[in-house]
């Protein structure tokens, strides 16, 4: 049995993954595996956020499974952090559009 570390919220969560998990996910190829969390989930709208944001904007940016990352995002409504290179409020503006 396998366990994987993801991060909720910026907080670790090991996640079993089933046999039928073995098989290689999205999250296996991306860019971010391995940064600190912490980069992607900016505290504050100013100043050290919008750097941290940044930063977390550039990782995703060269990211092979990008696409997959945002739509699970906003598939499971991720209302913080860094997913698939957008922030929450452009989640949210694309969630209003495609209402």
């Amino acid at each position: 049995m396998r366990y994987e570390t993801f991060w909720v919220e910026g907080r670790p969560v090991n996640l079993r993954r089933t046999e039928q998990d073995q098989q290689e996910h999205w999250t296996d190829h991306a860019a971010c595996r391995g940064s600190d969390p912490e980069v992607f989930f900016p505290v504050g709208y100013a100043g050290p956020a919008l750097d941290q944001e940044a930063m977390a904007k550039a990782i995703c940016a060269g990211c092979s499974v990008r696409t997959d990352c945002l739509e699970w995002a906003l598939r499971a409504g991720e209302p913080d952090g860094v997913w698939g290179g957008t922030t929450p409020e452009e989640r949210r503006r694309l969630r209003r559009r495609a209402a």
